[in-house]
C-alpha cells in the first residue's frame, strides 16, 4: 500500500492538485517575467540602435514605407502625390526626467515583443498537462504558428500603420499652431500601435483555444461576422488616424484573420465529433 502511495505521488502523469497549479503558475510567470526583463535590458543597453534607427525610422523621409508609396504612386499613374516630401512635426522633452523614462517603457515594450515566444512557450507548459494526448498532437507546433502571427503583426503595426499615423496625426494642421510633440507621446504611439497590431493578430490562436475548450463554434463565428465587422472597425479607429484608408488597411488582414478563425474552429469541432 505504501509502495502504491509513492508510486502515485511520484507519477508524471499523476493529478495536480490546486498548490501544485499555483506553484507551476508562479514558475512560469516568474520564467515568463524573466525573458521579458532580460530582453528588456538588452534593449535599454542598444539604446542608439532601438531609438535611432528603429522608433525614429518613422520619422525619415527615407523610410522604407514612404519609398513604397511613393513608387507606388508613380506606378499609378499619381505622380508624387503619396510621396512624403517633408516631416513638418518637431520632438521635444519638457520634463526632467522624460528622455529617461521613455527609455525604460520603451525598452519594456520592446523586451516584450522580442520575448514573446518564449512568454507564449511558458503559458503552452502551463496549460499542456490539462491537454489530452490527441490535443497536444493537434497542437503540435502553435508556438510557431503564434510567434509568426505575431511579428507579422508587430511588423504590419510598425510598416503600414504607425507611418500613417505619425503623418497623419503629426502633420495636422489647426490654424496656426505649430506641432511640437513630446517625445514621451511620440513612442506611446508608436510602440502601443506595433504591440497592439501583434496582438491582434493573435486572433486565430485565440479562437483554436476556446473552440478546444467548447466555449466558440464556427456557427458561432458565422452568426455573428456582422457584429465582428463592426468590432473590427471600432478597433481599427482607435489604434489608427481618423481616415478612412488607415481604418480599410488595417480591417483588411483582421477580416482576413477572422476567416482563417472560422475555418480553425470548423476543423477543431470536426476533430471533437470525430475523437
Amino acid at each position: 500500500m505504501a509502495l502504491d502511495q509513492i508510486e502515485n505521488e511520484t507519477s508524471p502523469d499523476r493529478e495536480m492538485g490546486f498548490l501544485d497549479h499555483l506553484e507551476e503558475l508562479r514558475k512560469r510567470l516568474f520564467y515568463g517575467a524573466f525573458f521579458i526583463v532580460t530582453s528588456g535590458i538588452g534593449m535599454f543597453l542598444s539604446k542608439d540602435w532601438l531609438f535611432n534607427v528603429v522608433l525614429f525610422g518613422p520619422r525619415n523621409m527615407d523610410f522604407i514605407t514612404f519609398r513604397a508609396w511613393c513608387q507606388l504612386s508613380e506606378w499609378v499613374g499619381a505622380g508624387e502625390a503619396l510621396c512624403v516630401k517633408s516631416i513638418n512635426y518637431e520632438l521635444i522633452n519638457t520634463t526632467m526626467l522624460g528622455n529617461f523614462s521613455t527609455h525604460i517603457l520603451v525598452s519594456f515594450i520592446a523586451g516584450f515583443i522580442v520575448a514573446f515566444p518564449f512568454v507564449f512557450w511558458q503559458s503552452w507548459l502551463f496549460i499542456r498537462p490539462a491537454l489530452k494526448d490527441s490535443e497536444r498532437a493537434s497542437a503540435r507546433g502553435i508556438g510557431f504558428s503564434s510567434s509568426l502571427l505575431f511579428f507579422v503583426g508587430v511588423a504590419f503595426g510598425y510598416y503600414v500603420i504607425a507611418p500613417l499615423s505619425l503623418q497623419f496625426l503629426g502633420n495636422y494642421e489647426l490654424g496656426d499652431v505649430q506641432s511640437r510633440i513630446s517625445v514621451m507621446s511620440y513612442m506611446k504611439t508608436v510602440a502601443s500601435i506595433t504591440l497592439a497590431s501583434g496582438l491582434i493578430f493573435q486572433l486565430p490562436v485565440i479562437v483554436y483555444f476556446l473552440s478546444k475548450a467548447g466555449l466558440i463554434t464556427p456557427e458561432i463565428l458565422q452568426t455573428y461576422r456582422r457584429h465582428a465587422l463592426v468590432g473590427i472597425l471600432i478597433v481599427s479607429a482607435l489604434i489608427t488616424p481618423p481616415d478612412v484608408t488607415s481604418q480599410v488597411m488595417v480591417s483588411l488582414p483582421v477580416l482576413v484573420l477572422y476567416e482563417a478563425s472560422v475555418v480553425i474552429s470548423r476543423r477543431v469541432q470536426r476533430k471533437r465529433s470525430n475523437a
